[in-house]
C-alpha cells in the first residue's frame, strides 16, 4: 500500500456536513429575519475576508488565517459596541463568518498565483471549495465560531451577562472562559480531521493542536478577546487597532517558515547526495522516510516528532559517503552490526554540522544500535532511531528481493519475516508489529 493522504473518512464527512448545515441554517435565518446592525456585520465580514487573503503556513504544511480567525471570534464575543448593546445573535455570527470565508476565497482567486510561505513546492492558490485542506479549515472555523457564539450570544442577549460590568474583571474572565472553550473545540475538530486523512492517532493529533495554542493560537484568541472588549469603548476602530499586532506576528511566522524551507532544502540535498554518488538506489531515502513517517503515525508520534523523524530518515545514509567502496545496492541493513554503527556515527557527524536540529543527528547516530542491548552509558535507543532502522532494513530487503526477481507480494512477505526473526533483539518489537499493520510503501 502507498502511504499518504487517505480518502476522507467518516469524521471529516460528519464535520463538513455539520458545518454546511449550520451555514445553510444561518444564511436562511438572516434572509428571513434581516440583518441587525448591517454596518457592523459588513465591517467584520471585510476583516474576515482580508484575513483569508493574508494566510500563513504552520509546521506540517498546515495553513492558518490568524486575522480572519481573530475577527470571527471577536464578532462571536461582541457585546456592547461603543456602549450600545448589540443584537446580532448566534446565526448571524455564523453567516458573517461564512460570507467572509467565501469572499476571501473569491478575492484570492483574482490575485496572482504565489508560493505559500513554508510550502515544499510552488503551487497556485486553490479556493476552499476546491482544496480538501481548506475545506477542513473552513468547516472548523464555522463550527468553532458557532460554538463560541452559541455560548456567549444567548447569555448576553438574555441579560444574564449584565451582572458583569464590561469594564470589570468578571466580564473579561467570562470572555476568557468562552474563548478557551472555543479554542478547545477547534483543537478537537482539527485532531479529528487530521486523523481522517491519515494523520497521527487522535490523542497525538489533539496534543499537537493543544500545543499549537501556545503559539499563534494564543495570539488569535487574545486578539479576538481584545477586539470584542475594546469595541465596547472605541467601536469599530478596535478592528484595525488590535489586529495590527497580529499582522506583525504573521511576519515573524513567515520568516520562520523561510528558515524551515531552507532547512528542508539542505536536507533534500544531503539525501540526494548518496543517490547521485551511486551509494544508494534511486528513491531509497524517500521510501525509507515515507515508511518511517507511517510507522511514526501508527505509533502515535506528534507533528514535531514526525518532522524530526522524516529529516533523520532522509539523511540516514549520509555516512556512506565516507566509504571507499560503495555497499552493494546501498544495503547497510545486510552489513555486520559494527559496520552499520560506524556508518551511522559518521553520518551523524556530518549532519551535526549542517544546522539541522541536534535531535536529528542523535537519531541517526543511534539507528544501528541494537534495541535490546544499547552500549553502556548511552541509554535506551530513541524510538525514532528504532523506527528508521526497521524502515531502512525493510527497503533494503525489498530491493534485494527485487534483484533476485522475486515478485512484489512475496518480497514483502520475505522482508517482514526477516524482520520478525530479529524482533526484540535487533529490531524493536513494537515497530515491527506496526510495520505488519501498515504495510510498506509503493515502489518509487
Amino acid at each position: 500500500m502507498a502511504f499518504g493522504r487517505t480518502p476522507c473518512g467518516r469524521n471529516a464527512r460528519a464535520v463538513h456536513a455539520a458545518a454546511a448545515a449550520l451555514l445553510a441554517l444561518a444564511l436562511g435565518a438572516v434572509a428571513v429575519r434581516g440583518l441587525p446592525q448591517p454596518g457592523v456585520a459588513l465591517a467584520f465580514t471585510t476583516l474576515i475576508a482580508l484575513g483569508e487573503c493574508v494566510r500563513i503556513t504552520l509546521p506540517g504544511d498546515r495553513e492558518q488565517a490568524p486575522i480572519g480567525a481573530a475577527g470571527a471570534l471577536a464578532y462571536a464575543l461582541l457585546g456592547p459596541l461603543r456602549g450600545v448593546p448589540t443584537a446580532h445573535g448566534t446565526l448571524q455570527v455564523v453567516a458573517v463568518t461564512g460570507a467572509g470565508l467565501l469572499l476571501g476565497g473569491l478575492a484570492r482567486l483574482v490575485l496572482p498565483c504565489r508560493v505559500l510561505p513554508g510550502a515544499r513546492e510552488e503551487r497556485p492558490y486553490r479556493p476552499p471549495w476546491a482544496d480538501p485542506a481548506r475545506r477542513d479549515a473552513a468547516a472548523r472555523r464555522l463550527l468553532a465560531v458557532g460554538f463560541a457564539a452559541a455560548v456567549f450570544q444567548p447569555l448576553y442577549n438574555g441579560g444574564m451577562v449584565d451582572r458583569f460590568s464590561p469594564q470589570g474583571p468578571g466580564y473579561g474572565a467570562f470572555l476568557t472562559a468562552v474563548a478557551a472553550l472555543a479554542a478547545l473545540c477547534d483543537a478537537t475538530l482539527a485532531a479529528l480531521l487530521r486523523r481522517s486523512v491519515g494523520g497521527p492517532r487522535f490523542p497525538a493529533a489533539l496534543e499537537d493542536e493543544l500545543r499549537s495554542l501556545f503559539g499563534i493560537g494564543s495570539a488569535i484568541v487574545a486578539t479576538g478577546m481584545l477586539v470584542s472588549l475594546a469595541a465596547g469603548e472605541v467601536g469599530l476602530w478596535a478592528l484595525p487597532l488590535f489586529c495590527t499586532p497580529l499582522l506583525l506576528a504573521q511576519v515573524s511566522f513567515r520568516r520562520a517558515a523561510a528558515v524551515r524551507a531552507t532547512t528542508g532544502q539542505t536536507i533534500a540535498s544531503l539525501a540526494r547526495a548518496t543517490e547521485v554518488a551511486g551509494y544508494t538506489p534511486h528513491g531509497h531515502a524517500r521510501r525509507v522516510a515515507d515508511t518511517a513517517c507511517a510507522l511514526g503515525r501508527e505509533l502515535g508520534l506528534g507533528t514535531r516528532e514526525l518532522a524530526l523523524l522524516e529529516y533523520a530518515a532522509l539523511m540516514h545514509d549520509v555516512g556512506q559517503l565516507s566509504l571507499v567502496e560503495p555497499v552493494p545496492d546501498g544495503a547497510t541493513a545486510l552489513l555486520p552490526c559494527a559496520e552499520q554503527q560506524r556508518i551511522a556515527r559518521l553520518g551523524s557527524e556530518v549532519i551535526s554540522r549542517t544546522g539541522v536540529p541536534r535531535q536529528v543527528a542523535e537519531q541517526v547516530a543511534r539507528l544501528a544500535d541494537p534495541c535490546a542491548a544499547p552500549a553502556p552509558g548511552e541509554g535506551p535507543v530513541p524510538l525514532a532511531s528504532r523506527i528508521i532502522r526497521v524502515a531502512n532494513a525493510h527497503d533494503d530487503l525489498l530491493t534485494a528481493a527485487r534483484g533476485r526477481g522475486v515478485g512484489e507480494a512475496v518480497g514483502r512477505l520475505e522482508a517482514l519475516e526477516a524482520l520478525r526473526l530479529g524482533r526484540g533483539r535487533v529490531y524493536d518489537a513494537r515497530v515491527v508489529d506496526a510495520l505488519a499493520r501498515v504495510g510498506g510503501p509503493a515502489r518509487g
